[in-house]
């Protein structure tokens, strides 16, 4: 016996959102495997260039669990993209330095995460990009900027290696 699910009352942001995010990681991944790079490749490298940073928070801007972070800076040292050195401000911390390969890597890895997002905006009307793109900043930046307590922990889809 089939029961009728309840109407929803709104649409179904969470479907929408966790789709949008899926499609444009696969988008991501495909364009950057130009460069034989990755959007966690590319991100990781990319907030190491802005500042001295140890692999924790690194981890925390990547939005990367502490065994995810030391694979990928396994990864970046054996490539020769980045390295882990004594921290300038606290010699107990490490931090990870982005070599010049990575930095160069970044460098091409932006102009095509750049044309990938135009590419995505592009479905878009021009009237509307910008106020998605707000809202969209609203709302990571503001309500999402931090994660709730859960007492039953929510584990994210594994990502497909290729």
């Amino acid at each position: 016996m089939n029961a009728q699910p309840p109407t929803r009352a709104v649409r179904d942001l969470t479907g929408m959102l966790v789709r949008a995010a899926h499609v444009m990681t696969i988008r991501l991944t495909a364009a950057l495997a130009e460069i034989d790079s990755s959007p966690r490749a590319h991100c990781v490298l990319f907030h190491a260039m802005q500042a001295e940073r140890t692999q924790i928070q690194l981890a925390e801007l990547a939005d990367l669990d502490k065994t995810t972070m030391v694979v990928t800076i396994d990864e970046l040292e054996r490539d020769g993209l980045a390295e882990r050195r004594p921290s300038s401000v606290d010699r107990r911390a490490r931090i990870i330095t982005v070599t010049p390969a990575g930095e160069d890597l970044v460098r091409r890895g932006q102009e095509i995460v750049d044309r990938v997002h135009a590419e995505v905006m592009g479905f878009l009307p021009q009237g509307e990009r910008a106020e998605f793109v707000s809202a969209l900043a609203r709302l990571v930046e503001g309500e999402f900027a931090t994660q709730v307590a859960s007492e039953k922990p929510v584990r994210r889809r594994r990502e497909a290696t290729v």
